[in-house]
This record gives structure tokens, sequence and C-alpha cells, in this order.
């Protein structure tokens, strides 16, 4: 039961491990291997899920949402914050870190709403909100691992990454805001005193030396990513810092997002050495980059996408659009996706099915507008 738990939950690091190993038999190890990994990308990923594993340990994610919860008083209102939460959230701690904070979230919002209100709403909410934090989390580097892995490769500053990506964030929060407004149809119901409550009198769960210690860390995150501090230096202070102030934050790393990582450096750095392979892809991919990477993204996820057609192209550009719009799609188009999907099996498994085809809809017709968008702009 356990092999079959992890093998559900880790498919994406095994096929990557699977292709790294076979990939080896066409090209025997060496010492070439060791360059094929960016350590640099590596380095600032960990960086960032540790301040956010342990930030999100203190329930500072939480709480945040609770106040500006508290300021809502209509249904309208109540959707556009909890779909925010996930949107602007996904930009500065992920959509991964989005959504397993604020998908559980809304389910105890949304279960002191009226009975009829909570089915009518709650599967298109926390589907709105998985869309959310997967279009929310473009717009910057560290919104997600393809975009950091993406910017560390290239040359670009922060403000030409958020210039490229804006457009389609700007329409993404456009369509967000008229779904809303069509789930709630314009009613100005009035929330009862039970969910107001639910954003006062919070406890304090966290301590505030901790949380202003993961604050410093963030910021150190922040300037290697912009590239004013080294990512080694601040490597160490994370690792050597969290050890001594709260180690057990590093047990609630996703070391397999690491490893997945890893393997497909190798498969990608061999593949990269077959010649004929070479060829056969920078001929597909060139001048398709985005049509391409969206596509790949529907079987394989947006990371590994990322990470297999970079090494093949030179228009990053390009391959960061479309990665990024490839998060829409299919379930596993985004592996963000399956927090809020794995949260509505385990509250609701009876409409994990009506969930999907939800979900599904929701997502072609988001892709079909902003490839739309992407064809006007480009």
């Amino acid at each position: 039961m356990k092999l079959k738990q992890f093998i559900q939950q880790e498919t994406i690091l095994l096929v990557a491990t699977v292709l790294a190993v076979i990939s080896a038999f066409f090209v025997q190890p060496d010492w070439h291997y060791m360059e094929y990994i960016d350590f640099h990308t590596l380095a600032i990923l960990f960086s960032l899920m540790t301040v956010m594993a342990g930030l999100q340990r203190q329930g500072i994610f939480d709480q945040m949402g609770r106040r500006l919860l508290s300021h809502t008083g209509a249904l309208f209102s109540l959707v556009l914050v909890l779909v925010g939460l996930c949107f602007f959230g996904s930009m500065f701690i992920t959509n991964d870190v989005a959504l397993l904070t604020f998908v559980p979230f809304t389910f105890v919002v949304l279960n002191n709403l009226g009975e009829q209100t909570r089915r009518r709403i709650l599967l298109p909410v926390v589907c709105m909100q998985t869309i959310a934090a997967n279009l929310g989390s473009m717009l910057t580097p560290i919104g997600n691992p393809q975009n950091l892995y993406l910017y560390s490769k290239s040359s670009m500053s922060v403000l030409q990454f958020i210039k490229w990506m804006l457009p389609y964030t700007m329409v993404s929060l456009a369509l967000l805001v008229v779904w809303a407004f069509l789930l709630c149809g314009g009613q100005k119901e009035k929330l009862s005193s039970a969910v107001m409550a639910k954003g006062k009198d919070i406890p304090i769960r966290n301590h505030n030396k901790i949380v202003f210690f993961y604050i410093i860390l963030f910021v150190l995150c922040l300037l290697t990513v912009v590239r004013v501090l080294p990512y080694n230096i601040v490597f160490v202070i994370v690792l050597a810092g969290t050890l001594c102030v709260d180690r057990i934050t590093l047990c609630h790393v996703d070391y397999s997002l690491l490893l997945t990582f890893v393997a497909f450096f190798i498969f990608i750095g061999n593949l990269g050495r077959i010649p004929a392979f070479n060829i056969w892809l920078r001929d597909i991919i060139s001048g398709r980059e985005v049509l391409v990477s969206v596509m790949a993204s529907q079987v394989t996820s947006n990371v590994p996408a990322a990470l297999l057609l970079s090494g093949f192209t030179k228009n990053l550009e390009a391959l960061m659009i479309g990665t990024n719009l490839g998060g829409l799609g299919t379930l596993i188009a985004s592996m963000a996706s399956l927090i809020s999907y794995r949260q509505i099996a385990r509250e609701m498994p009876r409409k994990k099915g009506k969930y999907l085809g939800i979900f599904t809809l929701s997502n072609v017709i988001f892709l079909a507008i902003l490839l739309g968008v992407y064809c006007f702009v480009s």
C-alpha cells in the first residue's frame, strides 16, 4: 500500500529517474554529468522552499487570509478574497504553497455558509483557486519552479521578466473577476456572522522571532534572485540558520522536486550529446516554442516541459510563456493542480468526477483565451 501511494505521489520523480537511467545506456556516465546539473537553480529553489515551509508552519499565511476575510461582507467579495489569495499569494509564496494553504482554508470558511449556497459554489471556487494560483504565479521568477529555472538560465532582469508576463497576468485577473461575478450572479448576499468571525479573534499561533527570522531569509533569497547576492552564500545561511533556529522545517521541504530536477538535468544533458536526437528536437521546437511547450505540458506537466525544452532552444521568452500557459489544460499540466484535486477527493469523494469536469472545461476556456492574447501580442 505504501509503495502504491509513493508511486502515485511521486510519479514525475519516478519517470524522470527512469528516463535518466535509460539515457545513461546511450551516454555512459562521466565527469560531464556534473556539468549538466544547474546548482544555481537548485540552491535558490531549496532556499525558497525552506523559507516558505517555515512561514507556513508558523501559520502566517493562514492568518493573513483570515484577516482579509474579516473585511468581506457579501458573497461576491468573499469569493474574490478566496480566489485573490491564491492569485496574488502565488506570486510570492509559489503556486504550491498558495494552494496547500488556502484550499483547506476555503473548506473551513464555506462550511459556514448555507447548504444550498455552499453546494453551488464550493467546487467552482476551488477550481478557480487552482487556476488563479497557476496564473498568478507566472508573473514573478519565484512564482513557480519553471520560472525560477528559466529566469536563472537567462540573462534577463526581473523587470524584463515581469514585462513579458504582465499582459497574460492582467487578462487572467480580469477573467477571474468576471468569473466570480457570474458565479455569484451579481448577488449582494450578506454573509452570516459565523463567516465574518473567521477573520476575527485570531489566536496567536506563531513565534514572532521565528517569523522575523524567515522574513530576513526571504529577503536574502530575493536578493539572490535579482543577482545581488551569490546563491551559494545565501544557501549556506538558509541551511545553517534553519538548522540552528527551526530544524524541523527542513523535514517539510519538497526534496522530491529537487531530485526531479536533478534527474531531468541528467536526461536532458544526455539527449544533448546524442547528435541525431539533438538536431531532430531543435527542428521541431524552432519557431514553435509556445505551442510545443503548451502541448508538452499537457502530458508531462510544465516543470519537466521547461527543463526538457530549454536544452534545445534559446528563445527562453517564448518557452516561459508557453510553459506558464501550459499549466492550464489537463489535471497534470501543472502538478500544483493535484493539490486541490486531492483535497476534493478527500473531503468530497463523490464529487471528484464533477470537479474534474468543471476543472477541465474552465482550464480549456482560460487556455484558449490566453493563447488568443499571445497571438495578438506577438
